[in-house]
Formats: C-alpha cells, sequence, structure tokens
C-alpha cells in the first residue's frame, strides 16, 4: 500500500511539474507569437505607407503628362483649333462644338435635300450658310467666329449629304 501511496505521489508530482512546464513553454511560444504579430502590423503599415507613396508619385506623373498633353482631343482634328480653349483664341469649346454641330445638322439636311431634287453641288448658295446663325447665342461670344465655325461645318454636313451618308 505504501508502494502505492508513493507511486501516486511521485505521479502527482511528475503530472505537476509537467503541467508547469507546459505552462511555462505556452507562455514564452504566446510572447514569442505576440512580438510576431506587433512585427507583422509594422510591417503591414510599412507597406501601406509604400503603396500610398507610388500612388501619390503615380498622380504626379498622371498630371504632369496631363499638362504635357492637354490638346490631346484635338489630335485628330485639324491642327488650327489645337489648344484654342487654353489660351481662348478660338473662342470657347462651347461656342465651336455648337457652331460645328448646328452647321452639320443643317448642312445634311440640304445636302440630301439637292440630292433628293436631283440639283447641282453647291452649298454656297444655301440660305443657311450664307446667315450663320441657326441656334447662336450671345453669351457664347463673337458672332463672326460662329459664323466662320457654322460655314465649316456646314460644308462637312452638306458634303455627307449630298454623297449619301
Amino acid at each position: 500500500m505504501k508502494s502505492n501511496l508513493i507511486k501516486k505521489r511521485l505521479m502527482g508530482l511528475f503530472l505537476g511539474v509537467a503541467l508547469l512546464a507546459g505552462i511555462g513553454f505556452t507562455s514564452r511560444t504566446v510572447q514569442a507569437q505576440w512580438q510576431n504579430n506587433g512585427q507583422w502590423e509594422r510591417e503591414q503599415q510599412r507597406r501601406q505607407r509604400q503603396w500610398e507613396r507610388e500612388q501619390r508619385r503615380r498622380q504626379r506623373e498622371a498630371n504632369r503628362n496631363d499638362d504635357r498633353n492637354d490638346d490631346w482631343r484635338y489630335r485628330n482634328d485639324d491642327w488650327r483649333y489645337r489648344n484654342e480653349d487654353r489660351y481662348n483664341n478660338g473662342g470657347s469649346f462651347q461656342l465651336r462644338q455648337t457652331a460645328l454641330n448646328a452647321g452639320y445638322n443643317e448642312g445634311i439636311k440640304e445636302g440630301r435635300r439637292d440630292r433628293q431634287n436631283r440639283e447641282r453641288f453647291e452649298y454656297r448658295d444655301e440660305e443657311d450658310f450664307r446667315n450663320a446663325n441657326t441656334d447662336y447665342n450671345s453669351r457664347f461670344g463673337n458672332r463672326e467666329l460662329y459664323r466662320q465655325y457654322f460655314r465649316q461645318g456646314f460644308a462637312n454636313g452638306y458634303n455627307d449629304g449630298y454623297r449619301g451618308y
């Protein structure tokens, strides 16, 4: 019986020591993970700052390219119209677009009508071409500039309408 009691006490002591050793080992592992967790957070913050710097650099580069290529929308247009909005030498963009669109629309109608009536190709004798004031508004600015753009659009529209486009 005494041997059983000694065995039980030794087993209890062994289990107690094992339990304490396990707790000590676990706390060290948790501490190491906690330190690594802080390290991981610092790494994530560093990567976030690096990503933000890269985004700002790309935005600055895009702005620089926009400044250099500010007239990209005119590359396929006539060279005379480049930079006119920037320097306002050629009137406002709204004046130009309204005049070209109104002229083109009127021109295509007249061109189709002349083709349908089998009249000769001549847009200069059309009343709308001579007046060139359809859709003009005084807030656009210079009436003569509007008329020039209108006539250019009219000629293009008349050509397309007469040719059957």
